[in-house]
């Protein structure tokens, strides 16, 4: 029951978002239909269990999940740990962030030890850790926020 709610939450967002094209990618319609396959493809997975190295619905660790949605909704491959993942991404503020960019943390003692994707509104959805599962949370609770160090937007090229 938990897990519809949530899946119910993230597409409210993502029909929230949807309306405020301008904000998102400008007036090209292709990225906005690319970024909510991707809102959407992220957001059926909430509630799906955590695995360290997990890159399927069986279970996923952080940059598993963020490789996947991408993988699966737009097609790009992504390298798979999230520093080399930063390293594919135009860095960018964090006022500036647009849904489906990837945000980055320290919460292993690297500047990069964990990613998540922006959906909007000041939240992530992310596979957070051993024993958790894949959750929305907000950039600003007092935790995410002492570890947030960038985000990026990812360049295809």
């Amino acid at each position: 029951m938990l897990k519809k709610i949530l899946q119910l939450c993230i597409c409210l967002t993502v029909n929230i978002l949807s309306a405020q094209t301008d904000s998102l990618v400008g007036d090209d319609h292709t990225d906005l239909v690319a970024i909510n396959a991707l809102l959407r493809e992220a957001g059926s997975h909430l509630g799906t269990g955590y695995r360290g190295g997990g890159k399927s619905p069986a279970g996923f660790d952080c940059s598993g999940f963020v490789r996947s949605i991408y993988e699966q909704t737009i097609g790009l491959v992504l390298p798979r740990r999230a520093r080399d993942q930063a390293s594919v991404t135009e860095k960018i503020e964090q006022q500036e962030l647009r849904p489906g960019d990837l945000v980055f943390f320290n919460t292993q003692g690297g500047s990069h030890s964990h990613v998540g994707i922006y959906v909007g509104k000041g939240r992530f959805v992310h596979a957070p850790s051993k024993g958790g599962t894949v959750r929305l949370e907000k950039i600003t609770s007092s935790y995410w926020s002492q570890r947030y160090t960038e985000a990026g937007r990812i360049i295809q090229k």
